[in-house]
């Protein structure tokens, strides 16, 4: 009777389990979807935060000068938005990869990159390989990559390679390119990963006109004081 009575538990559990088990399956794949539809929102809702007060100082900026109350007010709410963002945006690739870009919608990419580019040059490096590799397997445009490596320069003190980063300053209260590797082949190496000619994407961009004489100049000058400073 005893052993009877086992044999009847060992059936229910038996039971029990396999009923759970196909409940979990289907909690584990109705999860699977929901994650998929909220990495899009949740891209959206980074998007709207990161690049909301950006927009709300530039323009700003264009009416009341760089160094205005309202301009510095919408940066300190980037600021902290960005904080935010950040930690999503690595915590999301450093459980996931990089995403392909059917997973995060059109603008993913954009939002992913957008937000490395605002972070500090260390954690830009961090993901710089991850970067390369995704360009290889045909999930981020090379155009990306592009610009976090001259951010990257930039940062560094280095001449940039593909004219993606303009600087404001100050002595003169202006934004001019930052100084260019070569300037002579920028466009060479623009249209080798698929960029626009630099004057177009200048004008575009920041309403900016390209003067190659003056950036020779620049870049000549830029290297000059950078090659004195390691002397010394």
């Amino acid at each position: 009777m005893l052993k009877t009575k086992n044999i009847i538990w060992i059936l229910a559990g038996i039971l029990l389990w396999s009923g759970c088990s196909k409940k979990l399956n289907h909690e584990e794949a109705s999860s699977k979807v929901k994650t998929e539809i909220d990495y899009i929102t949740l891209l959206d809702s980074v998007w709207r935060t990161e690049q909301g007060p950006i927009s709300k100082r530039d323009s700003l900026m264009r009416i009341y000068g760089a160094e205005s109350e309202k301009v510095l007010e919408q940066q300190e709410i980037y600021e902290a938005n960005h904080r935010v963002n950040e930690k999503i945006i690595c915590d999301l690739l450093d459980e996931n990869g990089w995403p392909n870009p059917e997973l995060t919608g059109a603008r993913g990419n954009w939002t992913i990159c957008n937000v490395i580019q605002h972070a500090d040059n260390e954690v830009r490096l961090k993901y710089l390989p991850m970067m390369r590799k995704a360009v290889n397997e045909q999930k981020l445009e090379p155009r990306f990559l592009a610009r976090a490596e001259d951010r990257i320069a930039t940062e560094r003190g280095d001449l940039q390679l593909y004219g993606g980063q303009m600087k404001y300053y100050p002595e003169t209260k202006s934004f001019n390119l930052w100084p260019v590797y070569d300037p002579e082949n920028i466009d060479k190496r623009r249209a080798a990963i698929g960029l626009e000619p630099i004057d177009v994407f200048l004008k575009n961009r920041f309403d900016f006109e390209w003067d190659l004489e003056e950036q020779i100049q620049r870049s000549k000058e830029f290297e000059r004081v950078r090659q004195s400073k390691i002397k010394n």
